[in-house]
């Protein structure tokens, strides 16, 4: 309990930090919404001219983009500091990670986080309010908690590959672009149900990096195109975590400080 109530307390000085300079908060905050938002409005122009695309139209396409943007964006608000890692190993503050009372990973969230992010989160809060009203989904009870699901375990899911991002950092010194392809590139290519990008596509996230185990085959059950056990697929998504956190681990015994 102290340790949540601590991490709040490192939230809010981040945010302060942020509102010192009012206007540069308010254009950071535009900049994340214009990127999001210039991807949905090519959603919307392409299907102004054709109407849908693989068989989903606008509701059910807006639905399917918000999760995958609202798990992005919660897990990248508070995931931030990872993202930095490379900068925490070179400037050896690791170091002095290392030797602190607290949690390392708890250390490594208070050190970066990003306030801006909110807005894009509040966006995919908006697109799912309309992805929830405009009748793409007969709702039960069932498809709900499914929903609900998708979006908590694809936060959990996005967290892991910035965790995963990071650990590689132990033996690279340096991040991998490689990684933005599952992380803000998923962000991009999340628009469209990632079985419309074909069956190569569609294997590699459901088996590998599980993204379509929170998007696309629960998508399917809220849209009656699949069984009820598809609603179940989100909490499968989270054994992605068990390699992840054992690598994470293994990282973490084997560093060597970079002396700076």
């Amino acid at each position: 309990m102290k340790t949540i109530k601590l991490y709040f307390r490192f939230l809010a000085v981040h945010l302060k930090t942020a509102m010192a300079y009012k206007g540069s908060f308010i254009l950071s905050c535009i900049g994340q919404l214009l990127i999001t938002t210039n991807v949905f409005l090519g959603v919307k122009f392409l299907l102004d001219r054709f109407g849908s695309v693989g068989g989903y139209r606008l509701p059910e396409l807006t639905l399917c983009y918000s999760v995958i943007l609202l798990s992005c964006s919660l897990a990248e608000c508070f995931g931030r500091g990872f993202d930095a890692f490379p900068r925490i190993l070179s400037g050896a503050q690791f170091d002095r990670i290392l030797v602190r009372p607290r949690g390392i990973i708890f250390q490594i969230l208070c050190q970066d986080m990003k306030p801006s992010v909110i807005s894009r989160a509040a966006q995919g809060v908006v697109m799912l309010v309309y992805g929830i009203t405009a009748g793409a989904v007969h709702w039960t009870i069932g498809k709900a908690l499914t929903l609900a699901a998708m979006v908590l375990c694809g936060s959990v899911l996005f967290f892991g590959l910035f965790l995963l991002y990071a650990a590689l950092c132990f033996f690279t010194m340096e991040g991998l672009e490689v990684m933005n392809i599952f992380t803000d590139g998923a962000r991009e290519y999340g628009k469209y149900p990632f079985g419309i990008y074909g069956k190569g596509v569609l294997w590699i996230t459901t088996l590998i990096v599980p993204l379509a185990l929170v998007q696309y085959w629960p998508l399917q059950y809220l849209l009656d195109r699949g069984p009820w056990q598809y609603g179940l697929l989100p909490m499968l998504s989270l054994l992605f975590l068990i390699p992840v956190c054992a690598f994470w681990k293994f990282g973490v015994a084997h560093y060597r400080s970079t002396g700076s």
